[in-house]
C-alpha cells in the first residue's frame, strides 16, 4: 500500500489517542520508518501490522479499528488529498457510490503502481443499493463499512452498510447492501 495509507493511520491514531500510543504501536508492529512518505509503496504486511498493534495496544478490535479507519480516510485523508475528486464523484452519497469506478480510475493517474479495489453498485434505488467490492487484499471489509459511513457523514446523509455475503461465500467479492434516507 502506499505510504498514504500508513501516514493516515498514523493521524487517525495520533490525533485521537495521543504521540505515545502511536509511537508504542509502531514498536509492537516492529515499523521503524520515521516517516511515511504518500506516494511511496511499502508492503502491505506493514499495514496489516499496525492494524494489528493498534488493536492489542488500544485494546479495540481490529473490526472496530478498520470501521473507524474508513471514516477517518474519508472525513480526513480522502477530503484534504483528494478535495476536487472527491466534489466531482458527486453530489450525493448515491452518486459517489454509482461513480466510485470512475474515481478509482483518477486516482490511479496520481499514483500509476496502485492496485485499487473495484466496487460496483447494482440494484440501485431511491434509499439503496448493494454494493460490490472486489480486491486482492483480505480482511478489508469492515474498513468498506467505515468508508460507506464517513461517506454518508460527508454527505450529510447518515448511512447504514451491512455485509450480506463475504468473497468466501461467494469466492468473487464481498457483498454489501447500503442504506440512507432518500431525498424527498
Amino acid at each position: 500500500m502506499y505510504g498514504l495509507v500508513n501516514k493516515a493511520v498514523e493521524d487517525l491514531v495520533v490525533s485521537n489517542f495521543g504521540e505515545d500510543k502511536w509511537e508504542a504501536i509502531k514498536k509492537r508492529a516492529g515499523v521503524e520508518e520515521e516517516v511515511f512518505i504518500s506516494n511511496e509503496s511499502y508492503p502491505d504486511d506493514l499495514t496489516y501490522d499496525l492494524v494489528g498493534a493498534a488493536s492489542e495496544i488500544l485494546e479495540t478490535p481490529a473490526e472496530s479499528i478498520l470501521i473507524a479507519f474508513g471514516e477517518h480516510w474519508v472525513l480526513k485523508t480522502a477530503s484534504e488529498s483528494y478535495g476536487s475528486m472527491m466534489k466531482a464523484g458527486g453530489r450525493s452519497l448515491k452518486e459517489f457510490l454509482v461513480n466510485l469506478p470512475n474515481f478509482h480510475t483518477r486516482v490511479s493517474m496520481i499514483y500509476p503502481d496502485l492496485k485499487p479495489p473495484r466496487f460496483e453498485c447494482v440494484d440501485v434505488g431511491e434509499d439503496c443499493l448493494e454494493l460490490r467490492y472486489y480486491t486482492h487484499r483480505p480482511g478489508l471489509t469492515n474498513f468498506v463499512v467505515g468508508l460507506v459511513q464517513g461517506l454518508g457523514k460527508y454527505y450529510d446523509t447518515p448511512a447504514t452498510c451491512e455485509l450480506i455475503e463475504n468473497r468466501e461465500e461467494n469466492g468473487e467479492c464481498d457483498r454489501f447492501q447500503v442504506k440512507w434516507q432518500a431525498e424527498s
